[in-house]
């Protein structure tokens, strides 16, 4: 939470100045920057509210808790970069056609702010990012950002130098293009959990041989694994097993969860035990 401030404190802050800066100089490019940090103030206050409501204790009706609009959010992340893209990539179409005269250096030392900024705020999110969706997302929208920057400053000189306008048009697409590529995998991993597929960090094949690696699983039935959300993952199957005392049952089922947390690190479990007095491993 306290990282998300920062980060949404650094981002207005560049925010306003670009903005300024963007309006004054006519450079399409750092307004479509600002249009990419704006979304990004929005993601972050929602992701902010999210991650509150997320800490909610579960209740009888949302047996899971509030932790999946966590998730929801994220998407929602990702299609604003997508439209922000798609607006950009219009209107640098149209600058092509009648390039708006551009002051070239406010535009080269605006990039280079925002540069900067956006650095500190990659090295802040670095770590965080690989275990939170949102943190994730946010990492990645300001990593484009930071590599549209450099197309900025490249423009702003052949701007200065050259006075080539189209410059500015061709730096629009590079931060469109960027950030397409941020949000595309963060839209089809928002979709991947609500959709309830396995993670792609668990080999469903792997876990079925690892139950029946057991010599009291005769089959594994009705196993399903899903992402809760992006720290959570949730498994719940029907095994047959050998006929066994309610003793014998309880000390194989430990067994069987301990395995599971300590191989696969699943934690939310289901497992039904159904014993049959014959056990024939070969049966479909």
């Amino acid at each position: 939470m306290r990282l998300l401030w920062i980060v949404l404190g650094l981002r207005s802050s560049l925010f306003l100045f670009v903005l300024m800066i963007g309006l004054w100089s006519h450079s399409l490019s750092l307004l479509a920057s600002c249009g990419d940090m704006f979304s990004d103030m929005v993601a972050i206050s929602l992701t902010l509210g999210a991650t509150a409501l997320a800490q909610r204790p579960a209740t009888k009706i949302a047996t899971f808790g509030y932790r999946r609009i966590e998730i929801l959010v994220a998407l929602l992340n990702g299609l604003g970069i997508l439209a922000i893209a798609a607006l950009t990539t219009w209107e640098a179409i149209g600058q092509f056609q009648e390039p708006d005269p551009i002051r070239g250096l406010p535009m080269l030392v605006t990039a280079g702010v925002s540069l900067v900024f956006n650095s500190i705020i990659i090295r802040l999110l670095h770590n965080e990012s690989s275990n939170d969706l949102n943190l994730k997302g946010a990492f990645l929208r300001i990593l484009a950002d930071a590599t549209g920057s450099i197309g900025v400053i490249l423009a702003a000189l052949v701007i200065y130098y050259f006075n080539w306008l189209w410059a500015d048009a061709v730096a629009s697409l590079l931060v469109a293009t960027f950030l397409c590529i941020s949000a595309v995998p963060l839209v089809i991993d928002s979709l991947r959990i609500l959709l309830e597929f396995a993670p792609r960090s668990i080999d469903v094949a792997a876990i079925e041989a690892a139950l029946h690696s057991f010599p009291e699983v005769c089959q594994a039935e009705k196993l399903n694994v899903w992402t809760i959300t992006s720290d959570q993952i949730a498994l719940n199957a029907h095994l047959r097993v050998k006929l066994m005392t309610v003793e014998e049952r309880d000390q194989l089922l430990n067994q069987l969860q301990t395995y599971l947390n300590q191989e696969f690190g699943i934690y939310e479990l289901t497992l039904q035990l159904t014993a049959f007095q014959e056990c024939d491993r070969n049966e479909p």
